[in-house]
């Protein structure tokens, strides 16, 4: 048994996550974090998601860290996820994290690859199963057509209220593009005119916003006379949530470390 504290529980994502871990038998909530101006609405996760459950909902993680083994945090602030992970890897908590917040600055990145020195963090922009195996046939795909003439681009499509573009997903892609092609050049969109046509040295990324799209991502290698798209559609939120769960269960009884999903769907 995992006993899980889930921090933005009143998001979208929080209350799906504690849909999905009330139902699975190996997953005890043990509380939920949500910023002062929402925790006023509910004070227990039970009141959120329509079931009997004593798990209390705070504003500050430190009133239930105690409860929990590990924090899943979807919270939509990276400051407060980052304080949140401060807290947990300090000496007195050592507790394990799930993260899937998304839009962290370098500088926030490399404060959690430190503070993975203490505690094993499963950090992921996308924990469904599909998108991760996405990541590995993109970086066998991209390894495949090295040097070959293919010119690559990205193209991500998210809800009316995503707050980061690209998406988080988006850039981890990018990322595995850039080390298995050696092409450094990124660019956001495309403006004006160019006159030799698309240069081969860059990797183009889109991002669309619209309507109530949960996350579409596709990876498209162009070819003279051929074209590939890798692409992946979420239809529902419960992929995301189902691979957070997943996450707190494996990351549980982990040595300190910094973890994505590859690791714990075992695709590395």
């Amino acid at each position: 048994m995992v006993k899980v504290v889930i921090s933005g529980i009143m998001g979208r994502m929080g209350r799906k996550i504690a849909q999905i871990a009330y139902q699975d038998p190996d997953v005890e909530i043990a509380g939920g974090v949500e910023s002062p101006d929402c925790v006023h609405f509910h004070d227990n996760v039970g009141e959120i998601i329509g079931e009997d459950i004593d798990a209390p909902v705070v504003s500050d993680l430190a009133k239930v860290i105690d409860r929990a083994d590990v924090i899943i945090d979807f919270a939509g602030n990276t400051e407060a996820v980052l304080a949140h992970v401060r807290l947990a890897a300090a000496d007195k908590n050592k507790k394990a994290m799930v993260i899937g917040t998304t839009g962290f600055s370098e500088d926030q990145i490399n404060e959690i690859k430190e503070l993975s020195k203490d505690i094993p963090i499963v950090l992921a922009p996308n924990m469904s199963i599909g998108v991760n195996l996405l990541f590995k046939l993109v970086q066998e795909a991209a390894r495949a057509l090295k040097d070959k003439g293919y010119d690559i681009e990205v193209v991500e499509m998210h809800h009316r209220y995503k707050k980061d573009a690209p998406s988080g997903t988006a850039v981890k892609l990018v990322d595995i593009l850039k080390k298995e092609t050696g092409i450094q050049k990124v660019v956001y969109g495309r403006e004006g005119i160019y006159e030799e046509g698309r240069p081969s040295d860059e990797i183009a990324v889109f991002a669309l916003r619209g309507g109530d799209v949960v996350g579409e991502h596709t990876v498209i290698f162009a070819g003279l006379g051929e074209r590939i798209e890798l692409t992946h559609r979420a239809g529902s939120r419960d992929i995301f949530a189902k691979g957070a769960v997943e996450a707190a269960k494996w990351v549980k009884d982990r040595p300190a470390g910094l973890y994505d999903m590859m690791d714990v769907l075992g695709l590395k």
